[in-house]
Order: C-alpha cells, then structure tokens, then sequence
C-alpha cells in the first residue's frame, strides 16, 4: 500500500479510475472510496469490510448540482444540499425514474457531499465515488475493530485483512471520530432526521427552519 501526501491526490485519482481502492482521511475518520460505477472495484470496499452488500455504501458526490441530476430532490433536500454542503451530512435520497441506481449505493441511496481532502477527490475523480468507513463491518466487527483515524491505523487494517488498499491518503489525525448526520429526504414528503453525528441537529432545524424543520424523535 502507498502512502500519498494530500498533494499527491491526483494520484489517488488515476487509482480509482484503474479500479483501485483508496483509503481517504475525514474530519471524522479514514474512508475506503472507489468508483461507483465499477462493480468489481465496489465489491472490492464490501469485501475488505466484511460488509453484506445488503448494506449498502455511501455515494459520494462533488456538488449539490450533481445531486439534482441524479435525484428526485425534494424541496426539504433542495434546502439541505443550499445550506450544508459541503459537510458532514448525509441524505437518503430516491433517484430520479429516469436514472439507473448503483447497485452498490442501493435506492434510495444514501448521499454525501464532503468537503476537505475526500471533497477535494472527488472534483478531482470526475464522477460519484462509493465509500466507507476504514474499518470491519458489523456483526462482523469486535469490541477492538475501531474505524481508523490515522494512516497508521488504516495500514493495520490493510495488514490483517489483506484488503487491497492501493494507497492511503495521509491526512494526519481524523479529531472527531463520529457518524455521519443522516436525514431521510423522500421525494414530495418532509425530510425526518435519522441520526444524529457530526452535523448537529439543531443546524439541520435551521437549514430547514422555511419548512418547520425535520421530525426530530
């Protein structure tokens, strides 16, 4: 596994355009990312993971302008996408009818617009990336497998699970060890807040304040 600086990321580019799997630090912790248009490459992420493909991986995206060709955007997701992207949030978002979903994203699937180094990678890959946290999938995951925050941490990964990382993108320390926020977006209904992580909840209530904001249980 190589190991990248952050100005090396259009090396990490050519990688994922080969079909390669690239470990990529967060605010939050490391991801495994490859392109999701590549089965083999995806099944590759589902694989080093233990993960069912019955769960699916995030679909990460350069911009909310993407999102709005690929999805069916509802105006509570239109406001989302305006007022916290790029971030650390997530949307579950049904695809537009005239779009094929991607198998390893699922549908609806669940949507990021990152920003920092994964950000960055993305614009620079030209096309959605599937992703993942750098660590073993529950219930296969035991109380030691932590998702990784150094790339130090994420070669351990590489080492016990022979994953196939083709390089690791050294950001130094991810500080917030934490989830994504996630909010359920249907299409023509409100958005409901499904977890709450890096994003607060209060700043989803007032991106959507013009709406009344998500059903927060």
């Amino acid at each position: 596994m190589d190991v990248l600086t952050p100005a090396q990321l259009p090396d990490a580019a050519r990688l994922l355009a080969a079909g390669q799997m690239v470990a990529v630090p967060t605010p939050r912790w490391y991801m495994l990312c490859a392109r999701a248009a590549d089965p083999a490459a995806t099944n590759a992420v589902f694989r080093a993971k233990q993960r069912p493909t019955a769960k699916p991986l995030l679909l990460v995206l350069d911009s909310p302008a993407t999102a709005e060709i690929l999805f069916d955007l509802s105006a509570d997701a239109r406001l989302l996408t305006c007022g916290l992207w790029p971030a650390d949030l997530a949307l579950r978002l049904p695809w537009k009818p005239a779009v094929e979903p991607v198998a390893a994203v699922g549908s609806p699937a669940l949507v990021g617009c990152p920003d920092g180094i994964l950000g960055q990678l993305v614009a620079l890959a030209g096309e959605p990336l599937a992703a993942a946290v750098c660590s073993i999938s529950t219930p296969a995951a035991g109380e030691k497998d932590h998702p990784a925050l150094t790339a130090g941490q994420v070669a351990v990964f590489e080492r016990t699970m022979r994953a196939g990382i083709a390089a690791v993108v050294d950001g130094g320390i991810c500080p917030h060890g934490r989830h994504m926020t996630i909010v359920d977006c249907p299409a023509g209904a409100a958005a409901r807040l499904e977890r709450e992580g890096a994003v607060h909840a209060r700043a989803v209530e007032a991106a959507l304040a013009p709406t009344g904001g998500p059903h927060v249980g």
